[in-house]
């Protein structure tokens, strides 16, 4: 088979992690090294940058490798990200949105297009690669995962998601010992992020398999949330001790699909129809204070638990740049209209853990979703179970700190 030759281009999208970037340099290396693709720009913006050709060249910020450590090291997206959704085959902007896109990749000769992002993310790639591949474009489109959700099905767990989880479980370390002080009966209540899956809160509970405190409940948006329920789990924990912290999911909601959080909020919506979510946390804080008339506070982790390179995860920050490489090399291969997945060497059962990189078709992943599989919940829905905490442990390990000067850390930028 005789390679394509050409130029390639990569872009970010979607929320900004600790680990895109090192995905990103992963995809520059890959191209740098390869044998036909001659130059990697790179979108400002994910498409929206490319649609108003907004490009740079990157292969000559990168004659230095040390600068691609430094940007494997560096949080949030380093080219800029966006949450556009490209417009369906019924659109009447279909074609003509498509034809600039077409027309700006022939200008550039852009024969490797790669976009680093999450579930919405690939439905670019998906409608991307139909497009050329209908209008006689020869291209290789690869989507190459990153979510700290973890919720792309296909592979085993996506990059971003295992320092996310690192840095939500060393927190709840913290936030456990905080609240262990005292006598007075408390209820702690720790909203993390997950709209649809809860992987990112179940993370909460790591320290229960390493000898570790633990939150006394955990509660996951793949179950419905029942007030009831929850009053009699905090009360019968707090017959036992003082002080009770829970942890929960920012998706949560009522079994008839109303968000537990939706009265702290305005109904507003993103590009793709997803109702912003926050204030679960508040809401239920606010409950406990009515009917159970104790101290009660929430603590919502927020933005800091996507961009924490100050504790992210040496896996994570490994997986992530491979993951990127092995992109290019199976678009090289002729792979196209595929994303990335990350397999488990050892089917998570031995030790040590390791994993391979693998391609599946873009059309089984694209706006579907994976949650946490019945089996890692327990029968009552208010916690996770041990093997769901022994697949998640591998993915924190080890630490990947950045460079620091005058006591602050040294980032890339372009």
């Amino acid at each position: 088979m005789q390679n394509l030759r050409g130029n390639a281009i990569v872009g970010q999208s979607g929320g900004p992690t600790a680990a895109i970037n090192a995905t990103l340099a992963g995809v520059i290396y890959g191209a740098m090294q390869s044998g036909c693709i001659d130059n990697i720009y790179g979108m400002k913006n994910g498409v929206d940058g490319l649609l108003c050709e907004d490009i740079i060249r990157l292969n000559g910020y990168f004659e230095d490798e040390s600068r691609l450590e430094m940007l494997k090291k560096t949080p949030a997206a380093a080219l800029g990200s966006c949450r556009r959704k490209l417009p369906a085959e019924s659109d009447a902007k279909y074609a003509q949105t498509f034809d600039k896109l077409v027309d700006i990749l022939k200008k550039y000769d852009i024969r490797y297009f790669f976009y680093i992002g999450g579930n919405d993310s690939m439905d670019t790639v998906a409608k991307l690669s139909k497009y050329t591949q209908e209008n006689g474009y020869d291209i290789k489109v690869i989507g190459v995962p990153k979510t700290i959700d973890n919720d792309l099905i296909g592979t085993d767990h996506t990059p971003g998601f295992g320092s996310a989880a690192k840095y939500i479980s060393v927190v709840m370390q913290e936030i456990l010992r905080d609240t262990a002080v005292y006598t007075v009966k408390a209820v702690t209540i720790v909203e993390i992020m997950g709209r649809d899956a809860g992987w990112l809160t179940a993370s909460s509970a790591l320290g229960r398999v390493c000898g570790a405190p633990a939150p006394d409940l955990v509660y996951l948006p793949e179950r419905a949330f029942d007030m009831d329920e929850f009053f009699a789990d905090l009360k019968r924990i707090l017959a036992e001790k003082p002080n009770v912290v829970v942890a929960v999911s920012e998706g949560l909601q009522f079994a008839d699909g109303r968000f537990v959080g939706e009265s702290t909020q305005g109904g507003a919506v993103d590009a793709f129809g997803h109702k912003y979510l926050a204030g679960t946390g508040k809401a239920l804080e606010l409950a406990v204070k009515d009917k159970l008339g104790i101290k009660v506070r929430s603590i919502e982790l927020n933005l800091p638990q996507r961009c924490a390179s100050h504790i992210a995860s040496l896996c994570d920050i490994e997986e992530s740049f491979g993951v990127g490489r092995a992109a290019v090399q199976a678009a090289e291969q002729g792979v196209s209209r595929e994303m990335m997945v990350i397999l488990r060497d050892n089917d998570g059962a031995g030790e040590p853990y390791s994993s391979v990189y693998g391609h599946m078709d873009i059309d089984l992943i694209a706006n579907r979703t994976r949650f946490v599989p019945k089996h890692y919940i327990n029968e009552r829905g208010n916690n996770v179970t041990d093997e769901c905490l022994k697949y998640i442990l591998p993915l924190v390990n080890g630490e990947s700190y950045p460079e620091y000067k005058n006591g602050l850390p040294v980032f890339f930028e372009f």
